[in-house]
């Protein structure tokens, strides 16, 4: 009976996500809310924290004894999610979101690609979505203001990249624009793509309400937007030597709680901090002068940095040629998955360039998780944007994070997961696990045979010193108070990426404090847990039952993780 309260509870914890967040209910395939756009007032904050918080409480009077042990993980995992939701909401985290990642703008314009109507209803009630989004924006805005008022000045550069986005919005033609291109119901088209009888004018009719949404509604709530940041907040904003949270008043206590929310740790910056300067300075160093010397015949790591930096033969030069090797790395990542892991995904994973107008402020690559009623494949978004800047010993690492084994394995999974509660199916909420699984098939694609050469593998450390650095810099940033140019220019000394790469990185880590520790905290762990697995088992240990058992369950906090694997070493050792 216990199970079966625990799943009520946890539907209505989902009910409420996707009430709060009717533009991720859509998201992930629910098109129950699609005509409603998510309410950042205070009060409707609030009001979703005290329901959220009223199942929280119920959750935590159920006796885990009584629960099975998939009911037990259900518990921890959603009374975690209660207290990250309680953190956001007491910490006002909303009035800091003015940045290139996590501003309302950004999610306006990465989400609306992603976004298909599921059928003629479902058309309709989006056009209603978009005549509110002027509405999303200017409450947005208003979040930003409040902080103001209460000293939370932003970063400059951060409110400088996104003026760059929404600029570059604002200057695009609306031809392109991603919300008159909202992608339309599978049912005005055959199997083949041909639209069916009357569908071209049911099409047209539409898009021509989504124009006219777009042009009278969104276009200008992105300007109204735009004039606060550049009217109000870049008139304060914390220049290049003041851009960590330290020098807020409180920043210490926010950044404190971002580091637990991230980590889901209780590892001090200071400690973490520590962590990544051993990493960098002690242990890659010796990876790259062994693998530098197979390449290159360098031994010294600044000589393999300058080679990585300089040879233009290891540059792109077109974007063509960025595409072909991430379907290339991809095709090979799923040849070899099966012989991996026991449980593979049914979703497909779809390779895109990166949207023009957030190519520019916009990482290598990133990843978008199929829709959970799989109308949307998985999609690996990799960027283009000025080729000549891309290395290409980077690339295979960056698509096996990103898409398989990386990313798209582990959430597709988790999507198809069906027995378990739908937040733990499409959850994002503990990144320490999210961002460490990425991080960790990096170097399991290399003994899965994936990498194509020791260049490749140096892409690899280039991929895990800049992980281990993220440790040191945005520490550095938020809690030491580290200027962006410090930032920057230890990266460049420890890391073979350019300064182009190391800038948009930097600025990332200062518009999204902690978030960047979550690849390196969560990654040491899986090694942690699998090393002491083994151990533990010996010829009994099998690296598919490891994987099949971390995943099992969608994206755990880490202490979760470490009792998923002493349970499935406890099975196997009995």
């Amino acid at each position: 009976m216990s199970d079966a309260e625990l799943r009520r509870i946890a539907d209505g914890y989902w009910e409420a996500v996707l009430d709060a967040s009717p533009v991720y209910a859509t998201f992930v395939g629910d098109h129950r809310y699609d005509d409603r756009m998510d309410d950042l007032d205070p009060a409707a904050e609030s009001a979703h924290l005290d329901v959220v918080a009223a199942l929280g409480a119920d959750a935590e009077a159920l006796d885990p004894a009584t629960l099975s042990d998939g009911g037990r993980v259900t518990r921890g995992l959603l009374l975690a999610e209660v207290d990250n939701l309680r953190t956001r909401v007491e910490l006002r985290l909303a009035e800091l979101a003015s940045d290139q990642n996590t501003g309302a703008h950004a999610d306006l314009l990465q989400i609306a690609p992603q976004t298909q109507a599921s059928d003629a209803d479902s058309a309709a009630r989006l056009v209603e979505r978009y005549r509110q989004a002027g509405r999303f924006l200017d409450q947005a805005a208003e979040r930003f203001r409040a902080g103001l008022g209460h000293g939370r000045t932003p970063a400059a550069v951060c409110v400088e990249r996104s003026l760059n986005q929404v600029d570059g919005y604002l200057a695009s033609s609306l031809d392109d624009d991603p919300f008159v291109g909202l992608k339309a119901p599978p049912e005005w088209a055959d199997e083949s793509g041909t639209k069916r009888s009357g569908a071209d004018a049911r099409e047209t009719a539409w898009r021509g309400e989504l124009r006219r949404v777009t042009e009278e509604i969104i276009r200008p709530g992105f300007a109204r937007y735009r004039a606060v940041l550049a009217d109000e907040l870049r008139a304060v904003a914390r220049p290049d030597d003041r851009p960590g949270l330290c020098h807020l008043e409180g920043g210490d206590e926010i950044y404190t709680a971002l580091v637990r929310l991230h980590t889901t740790t209780d590892l001090s910056p200071q400690e973490l901090h520590d962590i990544g300067m051993e990493e960098i300075t002690e242990r890659l160093p010796a990876e790259y002068a062994e693998i530098g010397g197979r390449a290159f015949g360098l031994h010294d790591t600044a000589a393999v940095f300058d080679r990585l930096r300089s040879d233009p033969a290891l540059r792109y030069t077109t974007g063509n040629e960025i595409m072909a090797d991430a379907a290339e790395a991809l095709d090979r990542a799923k040849a070899a998955m099966g012989d991996w892991f026991g449980r593979l995904p049914s979703a497909d994973c779809a390779i895109v360039a990166v949207p023009d107008y957030l190519a520019a402020d916009a990482p290598a690559a990133y990843y978008f998780p199929p829709a959970g009623d799989g109308s949307r494949p998985g999609t690996y978004y990799v960027n283009t944007h000025n080729p000549g800047e891309r290395s290409r010993t980077e690339a295979e690492s960056i698509g096996y994070h990103e898409a398989i084994p990386g990313h798209h394995l582990q959430l597709a999974i988790a999507a198809e997961l069906t027995d378990l509660p739908a937040f733990q199916r499409f959850g994002f909420a503990n990144t320490a696990y999210v961002e460490g699984w990425a991080l960790y098939t990096e170097r399991l694609a290399d003994e899965m045979g994936l990498y194509g050469g020791d260049l490749d593998r140096l892409g690899m450390l280039t991929a895990d010193a800049w992980r281990a650095g993220r440790l040191v810099v945005d520490t550095g940033l938020h809690a030491l108070g580290w200027t962006r140019r410090q930032a920057i220019e230890f990266m460049l000394e420890h890391t073979p990426l350019d300064e182009g790469e190391v800038t948009v990185e930097i600025d990332r880590y200062i518009g999204m404090p902690g978030q960047a520790l979550a690849y390196k905290a969560g990654q040491r762990e899986f090694f942690r847990l699998r090393a002491a697995a083994r151990d533990q088992l010996g010829d009994r240990f099998d690296i598919k039952g490891f994987h099949d058992a971390v995943l099992a369950h969608g994206a755990v906090t880490l202490p979760i993780l470490g009792d998923l694997v002493d349970e499935w070493v406890a099975s196997l050792a009995a």
